[in-house]
């Protein structure tokens, strides 16, 4: 159970299997089936885990793989935000662990999706929509983390810190509760501000891989109000990006 803002309590019910093929996948059935917000998902391993734009998500045990489901309001800011709010929910959770065990490393949030480690992808994050439910998947890298020939990647143990699963999924949902009802009660800008202060550093060269599969490559220069991504270009003009993957240059 968790105050939330707003003066009302939150009760995240999280529910573990060993095995499942996606938490996303499962939690969308959920959803249709009359799931409540607020409910998690945990799986000690997945064996159809899957990341943005449909690549897969290696799954092992030892490893974060959960999933909860909002059910957006008329009077929400627009839904895809909630990524935001995930993202920085997810920065608190991993940042509580750090500070416990005294490790000295730099965590920075990527647009649209990702937490970083020195630089290395930790944390994805999939939002997936089925009717009025947003369902939104959180892999953590806590034990190990796959190989990737695009992108470094590392966990939690490669910097000797140690969570078990079951508790960072406990630390996650509280997290997220509050966010949520933030999100919610006092609009984007809060969400967008803190995501800001956890972002790597205005003036990043990036480049935002488009989906059709061209390139821009530009430096960081914050959200819009609605979230996007601005770059700044090399000719002084400034670019807002609404999809893409992102790369550190």
């Amino acid at each position: 159970m968790d105050q939330c803002g707003g003066g009302f309590a939150v009760l995240s019910i999280i529910r573990t299997v060993a095995e499942t093929g996606s938490t996303n996948a499962d939690m969308l059935l959920a959803a249709g089936a009359g799931a409540a917000e607020g409910d998690w998902l945990r799986a000690e391993r997945q064996t159809a885990g899957r990341g943005r734009q449909g690549r897969p998500w290696v799954s092992e045990r030892g490893n974060f793989y959960g999933s909860t489901l909002v059910r957006p309001r008329r009077t929400d800011p627009p839904a895809p935000t909630l990524a935001l709010a995930a993202a920085v929910a997810v920065e608190e959770a991993v940042s509580t662990y750090l500070r416990a065990a005294g490790a000295t490393v730099r965590l920075a949030l990527k647009w649209p999706n990702d937490l970083l480690l020195d630089d290395a992808k930790l944390v994805g994050i999939l939002l997936e929509r089925s009717g009025d439910a947003v369902v939104i998947g959180c892999g953590v890298n806590l034990a190990h983390h796959p190989g990737l020939t695009d992108r470094p990647t590392t966990s939690l143990a490669d910097h000797g810190v140690s969570v078990d699963p079951a508790i960072f999924a406990e630390t996650l949902a509280e997290s997220f509760a509050r966010w949520l009802a933030r999100w919610r009660g006092e609009g984007l800008g809060p969400v967008r501000a803190r995501w800001l202060e956890r972002a790597h550093p205005i003036g990043t060269a990036l480049s935002v891989r488009q989906p059709d599969g061209s390139a821009i490559d530009g430096l960081f220069d914050g959200l819009d109000h609605g979230g996007a991504l601005i770059l700044r270009l090399a000719d002084g003009g400034r670019h807002v990006m609404h999809a893409g993957d992102v790369f550190l240059l």
